[in-house]
């Protein structure tokens, strides 16, 4: 684990896809609200609503201090010219406050299609993302450089994709992962890696609502092939997985419960070497922004300003 947390991120930070299903108006009013609540970074994810770019230039307008990290953009979806010329423009316009977390889980040559829509697929995972990342670093610069450089993070789970993340960018962003995922990757990016961990919370002090919750959004992560190796090179097996996720898998992958339980799994996550924590806020309701809960959650796991391990 690096010696401090970078003083951009903090150590807690706010994951979520809700915001892609807001008007840009509710959007910048959420943003903002996030980011006076103390949280060091908004994390977005990158489906069928606004690109990453789009979203990114959105929420990085609507906010002052706040880093803005992609989670991830989708490697599949933009030539890498392209990504290397939006992470220039971007990291120029709002200094030292974006991060670029790269990723993509089709890991054949087939076109797949999702919700109707044809996505082509990257061959090899490692091996494509390391040729992407080259073709980034060779893409022609023109016009205003930022200063400070962006930084790039790598969507990884598998040994050799958080050996590439540690090689050739800043770190790696984790998703879907327990704790014991944290202290395999620390021990394989090394102390000098930058290791932001996705951690999926429900605050309810109804654990049977709760757990109900928590379980439909594991369940839904079982279709994905990557997350089920995963899981699988943790020690999960085909009673945790197949038919449904188990009690087992739901109880490592969710935190539920009351501030307490929440605030444990960071500690836990921060201990095995996690740099910084984006926490997802689940609901029964996964189109809803959970103002609620983030408004709760904020005196628990952000530290006040000023103090040791404040953000600020």
């Amino acid at each position: 684990m690096t010696d401090s947390p970078s003083p951009a991120l903090g150590r807690v930070g706010i994951w979520t896809f809700a915001h892609e299903g807001q008007p840009a108006a509710r959007v910048r009013e959420s943003a903002a609200e996030i980011e006076e609540l103390g949280y060091g970074a908004l994390w977005y994810g990158e489906a069928f609503g606004r690109d990453a770019v789009g979203q990114a230039w959105l929420l990085l307008s609507a906010t002052r201090r706040m880093t803005v990290a992609s989670g991830i953009a989708n490697i599949a979806l933009r030539e890498p010219r392209t990504t290397a010329a939006a992470e220039r423009t971007l990291g120029e316009a709002f200094p030292g406050r974006f991060v670029l977390g790269l990723g993509g889980h089709r890991v054949d040559d087939t076109v797949h299609v999702v919700d109707g829509y044809p996505v082509p697929g990257l061959g090899r995972a490692v091996p494509t993302m390391r040729a992407y990342l080259a073709s980034m670093d060779a893409s022609p610069a023109h016009g205003p450089r930022p200063d400070p450089a962006p930084r790039r993070l790598l969507a990884a789970l598998g040994p050799k994709m958080l050996g590439l993340a540690a090689e050739r960018t800043w770190g790696a962003h984790t998703y879907f992962v327990p704790v014991a995922h944290t202290e395999r990757a620390r021990r394989l990016m090394g102390p000098a890696a930058f290791l932001a961990v996705e951690q999926a919370v429900v605050l309810d002090h109804d654990a049977a609502r709760a757990r109900e919750v928590a379980t439909a959004h594991v369940a839904g992560y079982l279709e994905a092939p990557h997350q089920v190796a995963s899981l699988r090179r943790l020690g999960f097996g085909d009673e945790d997985i197949v038919g449904g996720p188990s009690r087992r898998l739901v109880d490592a992958i969710v935190a539920y419960g009351d501030l307490e339980a929440i605030r444990r799994r960071v500690d836990l996550h921060l201990a095995a070497g996690a740099d910084h924590v984006c926490v997802q806020v689940l609901t029964a309701d996964p189109s809803a922004l959970p103002l609620r809960e983030w408004r709760t959650l904020a005196p628990a796991l952000v530290p006040h300003p000023g103090t040791a391990d404040g953000n600020g």
